[in-house]
């Protein structure tokens, strides 16, 4: 698809700053339906150029973003999510920041790179509503462990007789807010069982050993049904257990590593799930114990494990099959 014209878009939570770049206009417009629509009908009145020759382009902001992305979607405009973290690094030393040169910004960057922008795809509405159910579930998670653990010590160092409200009004708010996950968690697997597909796929990654369903939900999630990432090495990079090397002509020689710029709750998931194999796999425990027997780090080891465990995930969902321990049947 040729693209000639460019739509830089700054999404903020009541407006969208909006610069097309072949003519450098401007626009504000309200960051909500009708607003869009006011929107799209200025680019094709102010730029020349036909609308599938026309990439809108804009970071990902969150919900404040959703809207924006549904509205292109269902009016078959072509646009492009792009990380804020990419854009900034691509614009060199930036000093100060306004919405209206975010928007320039993102426009001159979308240019430049527009035969290499590749068009965003909507994940479907189930894979939306798992996501924010998953998000809702991990803040109650941090709300009850806050209360959790200021309870605990405030039992430790005041009497109950004396702060009996305190204690009292606690101890409901952690009932409750546990209840409140029960409720989230039998919603997660409803909407998982009401869709075949995505049935299938939980159950495909979750009969790999010391892959739990927390991992398996956020894996569906994350790749959007396994739609968004061809290849187990992909998304290991995407989630930071990729190892890079690091090295530069003959005086830097650093350790082969992995990168920092990743999906931190991906990780955190697949160190759990790695650390789970070594302790309750045999076969993950004896390669593990062998790697240090030859002198590798824990570390480097148990990343490796979360890679093989990768390899496995997409090994059953390409194969369709669940997996097989082949390790039980042997001689």
């Amino acid at each position: 698809m040729k693209i000639s014209e460019v739509i830089g878009i700054d999404v903020s939570k009541l407006v969208v700053d909006v610069r097309i770049q072949t003519t450098q206009d401007y626009q504000q417009f309200e960051n909500s339906a009708n607003g869009f629509k006011k929107m799209c009908n200025w680019v094709s009145r102010s730029s020349a150029i036909s609308k599938v020759e026309t990439l809108y382009v804009f970071e990902h902001t969150g919900m404040y973003s959703y809207n924006l992305a549904v509205y292109l979607d269902e009016h078959d405009f072509c646009f492009s999510i792009v990380s804020g973290l990419e854009i900034k690094r691509s614009l060199g030393i930036a000093r100060g920041k306004d919405d209206k040169i975010d928007a320039t910004k993102i426009a001159r960057y979308a240019y430049r790179l527009r035969d290499e922008l590749k068009p965003s795809i909507l994940p479907t509405k189930d894979i939306a509503y798992l996501r924010r159910l998953l998000s809702l579930r991990e803040r109650l998670v941090k709300q009850r462990a806050g209360f959790k653990a200021s309870f605990k010590e405030q039992k430790r160092v005041f009497l109950k007789k004396e702060n009996q409200l305190l204690f009292e009004t606690q101890e409901k708010m952690i009932k409750y807010i546990s209840k409140q996950i029960d409720a989230v968690e039998k919603e997660l697997y409803d909407a998982i069982n009401i869709n075949k597909e995505l049935k299938t796929l939980y159950h495909l990654i979750t009969s790999i050993n010391s892959i739990g369903p927390q991992t398996a939900l956020f894996m569906i999630v994350f790749t959007a049904a396994f739609t968004k990432f061809k290849d187990a090495r992909k998304f290991a990079s995407y989630c930071g257990v990729a190892p890079f090397p690091n090295r530069s002509g003959t005086s830097i020689r650093g350790k082969t590593k992995v990168s920092q710029l990743a999906n931190k709750k991906m990780k955190s998931l697949l160190d759990q799930c790695a650390k789970n194999a070594i302790q309750n796999n045999y076969e993950m425990k004896q390669y593990y114990n062998k790697r240090i027997e030859q002198g590798k780090s824990k570390m480097s080891t148990i990343n490796v494990v979360r890679n093989k465990l990768l390899a496995r995930i997409f090994a059953v969902i390409r194969r369709q099959t669940p997996y097989v321990d082949l390790l039980k049947y042997a001689a």
